[in-house]
């Protein structure tokens, strides 16, 4: 059973721990840099909506959900270019596993078709993800929960892998 539950300030330290551990540094950037996004997030400051997922009660890692629209033609879109590429209705999802020993389980797809829901039933019909496709055990993940790469954007966005969902359910 996957849940999921607002990241709030009392989650700081248990996410620093998360953001240094070796795994999630591969791929995150300076745990202190990320850690201050997420709490721009939590005080209003971002759009962007962070989220603890548990599994079975257990927190498990972190999902957050961003707003392609209000990304578009800022600070974001002179670092992701890309983003201007987007349609503006469109939300992005970025996710990680708390501990290495919970990786290649099932757990990512899994917690990515949850929230895929969870997303759809609040009206949601753009889905995007965007992991650097250096990563291929997400890109697996990702594929597995129902997204495809936008075969427009191929070679055009960098150090990351635009895909987008294309089952209507999150689940394939």
């Amino acid at each position: 059973m996957i849940s999921f539950r607002s990241v709030t300030a009392e989650d700081l330290p248990m996410l620093a721990n998360w953001l240094a551990r070796p795994h999630w540094r591969h791929w995150w950037g300076d745990p202190e840099e990320e850690l201050s996004h997420i709490r721009d997030m939590i005080e209003g400051r971002d759009t962007t909506r962070p989220f603890i997922f548990q599994s079975n009660g257990a927190d498990k890692g972190y999902i957050q959900v961003w707003f392609v629209g209000d990304q578009q033609g800022g600070a974001h879109a002179a670092d992701y270019p890309w983003l201007d590429l987007l349609p503006s209705d469109a939300v992005g999802v970025d996710l990680s596993i708390a501990v290495e020993e919970d990786l290649s389980r099932g757990l990512g797809t899994r917690t990515l078709q949850a929230f895929v829901r969870e997303l759809r039933e609040q009206g949601h019909e753009r889905i995007i993800i965007d992991p650097d496709p250096a990563n291929l055990r997400a890109v697996k993940a990702y594929r597995k929960a129902g997204f495809q790469e936008i075969k427009a954007l191929l070679g055009r966005t960098g150090d990351s892998l635009l895909m987008e969902l294309v089952s209507k359910e999150g689940v394939s």
